[in-house]
């Protein structure tokens, strides 16, 4: 086996990012076999980058929030891909999110910052091409939350978010 970059004296580098000749999608289809990019992976690389972005409380729809808080109580760590939905082709992906906002977002301007993060992690590290992020924008979380549940614990009441020990 003979090392490409040694014989072109090229220093051998991991690559950070993906440009792309042909367009996205060209370098997943060739002549020398094919890569096939699953669907979680391309749901936790969405999730990650969508969760990166201010404004972005948490994701996931009522239940599956719920669902979430029971695994917490339980020690199980939020799943990246809660509140995700993907499909993905040989060379395009599709994205769905659900989202809840922090009040006082702009919704249209975060739901187009996270379009453009999730475009961009998926495009850069799958070599898709992202042909949609569909945003459904299920909640609002607001501040007075967070106090309300604060001082109920500081009053030593279960609030749901931790296991009470007797």
């Amino acid at each position: 086996m003979s090392n490409r970059a040694a014989e072109t004296d090229q220093a051998a580098t991991v690559p950070r990012a993906r440009t792309y000749e042909g367009g996205p999608g060209a370098g997943l289809v060739t002549e020398k076999g094919t890569t096939r990019i699953e669907d979680v992976v391309v749901a936790k690389i969405a999730g990650v980058a969508a969760r990166e972005m201010s404004g972005v409380y948490a994701m996931g729809g009522g239940a599956a929030r719920a669902l979430s808080s029971v695994r917490g109580i339980v020690g199980v760590d939020e799943s990246v891909t809660q509140g995700v939905s993907v499909e993905v082709g040989e060379r395009q992906a599709a994205v769905d999110l659900d989202l809840v906002v922090e009040y006082g977002m702009a919704i249209p301007d975060l739901a187009g910052a996270v379009r453009k993060n999730v475009i961009n992690a998926v495009e850069r590290m799958c070599g898709l091409e992202v042909t949609e992020v569909n945003i459904r924008v299920d909640d609002v979380h607001l501040p007075e939350q967070d106090r309300d549940r604060d001082s109920a614990k500081n009053r030593g009441q279960d609030t749901g978010s931790e296991p009470r020990v007797q």
